[in-house]
């Protein structure tokens, strides 16, 4: 990317953490320029919880704080300093861009999340990302139990120009994943990207159907999927959690995709998420353009969640 496309993803960034950085600041304001003791330290860490960074971050940034600063006085801008560095430190281990290193091509990516998530916009957005650094993309409608998913996939396809490999609704997703990675291979593709089908209420059903597209597609290519890749809605908060646990359990997730983080104030999650799960965080979005989906820079990330950018 240019310097003027990175400077307008800073201004993004700073625009989708921008509630979650206000919030921040409104529970922390209190405790600053004070001295760090218990009580404050405990205080620190409640308005650290309240800021969805989670327990786990929360107590890490504690103990940090604690071992640099006990006893001393503390300003809020230092406080923020000091809260920044441990949020970065929490995601740069996790920030990995999702690389096609495949061989024998396609690189297979299943994408799950449940319906709503922006799992199908992202989707779009992973495809556009693929082919600015000159890959060719395919994209596969795996999720054939809602008419409605698969004609949004194929709107998309068109709209960023690539091919769709479709099936009749409530075809079987296997095989449409069969012909999509057959057509893969043959015709050279470098990446093909499959929606899978985001419900959640039946865990058993999921988990076969998921199962039955791992074995179809061991007898193409025993390397796939290479990846496995669960979108969560930042505006869910600490229920994007429990969709880790649940979709880890069923679905063998290798990797988050983060997106809505322009429209909450629950940005923290994603340094929950680091912290509990240490998963890859591939990309985050903040936004509805093609181009709103980004891999990130932790520091730059810790250092606009904690308001000191």
């Amino acid at each position: 990317m240019s310097d003027e496309g990175s400077g307008s993803w800073s201004d993004r960034l700073l625009g989708g953490f921008r509630k979650t950085s206000d919030r921040l600041s409104e529970n922390i304001a209190p405790v600053g320029n004070t001295r760090l003791d218990d009580a404050t330290l405990d205080e620190i860490e409640d308005a650290l919880i309240m800021s969805d960074l989670g327990p786990e971050a929360a107590g890490r940034v504690r103990e940090a704080l604690r071992e640099q600063r006990f006893g001393a006085e503390i300003t809020e801008r230092q406080l923020r300093e000091a809260v920044a560095e441990e949020i970065a430190a929490i995601l740069r281990p996790v920030a990995k861009p999702l690389e096609v290193t495949a061989f024998p091509r396609p690189q297979v990516i299943l994408v799950i999340g449940v319906n709503g998530s922006g799992k199908t916009t992202t989707i779009a957005k992973l495809a556009h990302l693929f082919m600015e650094d000159d890959y060719e993309v395919m994209l596969a409608a795996g999720d054939t139990f809602r008419a409605a998913a698969i004609g949004q996939l194929q709107t998309w396809a068109d709209r960023v120009g690539v091919p769709l490999v479709r099936g009749p609704e409530g075809g079987d997703p296997a095989s449409i994943v069969f012909d999509a990675v057959k057509r893969g291979t043959d015709e050279g593709t470098d990446a093909l990207i499959v929606d899978t089908a985001g419900r959640l209420q039946n865990k058993r059903e999921l988990m076969d159907e998921l199962a039955k597209i791992r074995k179809v597609l061991g007898r193409l290519n025993p390397e796939a999927p290479h990846d496995v890749v669960l979108v969560l809605d930042a505006t869910n908060g600490q229920n994007a959690l429990s969709q880790i646990d649940v979709f880890k359990e069923v679905a063998g997730v290798t990797g988050l995709i983060m997106t809505k983080l322009d429209g909450t104030a629950r940005g923290g999650v994603l340094v929950a998420a680091a912290q509990k799960y240490g998963l890859p965080i591939h990309a985050i979005g903040v936004g509805e353009q093609l181009d709103d989906l980004r891999p990130f820079d932790p520091d730059l990330v810790a250092r606009v969640i904690a308001g000191v950018a």
